[in-house]
């Protein structure tokens, strides 16, 4: 029926018109933004999906940041270390040394003071933010013998929960300024002989003679040094392990960032090609809806040739 009231053939193109329009922004915004999951709106699932896996891995970014800190405050003690035993080692040598009868010790005592203190500056400085493994203070309010670095970051449902890896230090700790305290190199022994009470940072062999007793102190020394060395070694070892695992920790964290991220493109992120190709069709629409309203709009002017 032809009505000069209402064309039909009109708004059915109209309205054909205006949906094409609709999904040509559509694909413009898409295109635009690179995502097809802009907002809630666009599908409330996957984009609460995406944020809170974003926010995850902004988290994993900061665990990523503390192994970081981590690992260098564990090479900094390790480096340390390696310098302890070089130094503990020549100790060892000098007191096998100061062995020979008639040697005078007071200079090799000499040398061992400044290789003491050599040990005494190197723990002291084996410092990073704040962080010292080496020397320590049992007695101090703050004090733990478990030193945490942040590795990990798990979501389970809602339930979050962050990972540490734990290094005892009471295995590398070479000073603990506690008076009471038991450090590797400041822990305290006492001669079976001549009953002198010392350290491996306080022992002092120049005013031991060439008497058996004191010769059987000097050996005890010379024990008490080897038995420290092996200690440091052992630590030295310790570190390196951690040291190795911060490293493997620090690649997982790295590339689980990655699959996370590839997660989220999956889940909002356009397909240009797809959308360039609606785009092109959707133009195309477009086009051909302007060509048909203008059609229809033109068949109500035929209306007044039935009039001529």
């Amino acid at each position: 029926m032809a009505s000069i009231n209402t064309n039909f053939a009109a708004m059915t193109a109209l309205q054909s018109l205006k949906m094409t329009d609709m999904k040509l922004l559509e694909t413009q915004n898409r295109i635009s933004t690179g995502f097809r999951v802009e907002t809630a709106k666009d599908n409330a699932a996957y984009f609460s999906i995406a944020a809170t896996m974003r926010s995850d891995n902004a988290a994993l970014s900061t665990v990523q940041d503390a192994l970081g800190l981590g690992a260098a405050a564990v090479d900094v003690a390790y480096t340390a270390l390696e310098s302890a035993i070089d130094v503990v080692d020549e100790i060892k040598n000098k007191l096998v040394a100061a062995r020979e009868p008639g040697i005078d010790r007071t200079k090799i005592q000499a040398e061992i003071t400044q290789l003491q203190e050599q040990l005494i500056a190197n723990a002291d400085t084996a410092s990073f933010n704040g962080e010292n493994f080496l020397s320590v203070d049992s007695g101090s309010a703050d004090y733990n013998v478990m030193k945490s670095i942040v590795s990990s970051f798990t979501r389970s449902g809602t339930t979050v929960s962050i990972g540490t890896i734990n290094i005892d230090i009471t295995s590398t700790a070479l000073f603990d300024a506690e008076a009471t305290g038991t450090g590797i190199l400041d822990a305290e022994f006492t001669t079976t002989n001549g009953g002198v009470v010392y350290s491996v940072t306080t022992l002092d062999i120049s005013l031991l003679t060439d008497s058996a007793l004191d010769l059987a102190d000097l050996e005890e020394m010379v024990q008490t040094v080897d038995n420290a060395l092996g200690l440091v070694i052992t630590a030295a070892s310790d570190l390196g392990a951690a040291s190795k695992r911060i490293e493997l920790q620090q690649t997982f964290v790295s590339n689980l960032m990655d699959a996370v991220d590839r997660g989220v493109s999956q889940l909002v992120d356009a397909d240009m090609n797809e959308e360039s190709t609606r785009l092109s069709a959707l133009q195309v629409q477009q086009q051909l809806g302007v060509q048909s309203l203008s059609i229809a709009n033109a068949s109500s002017q035929n209306i007044l040739s039935l009039f001529r």
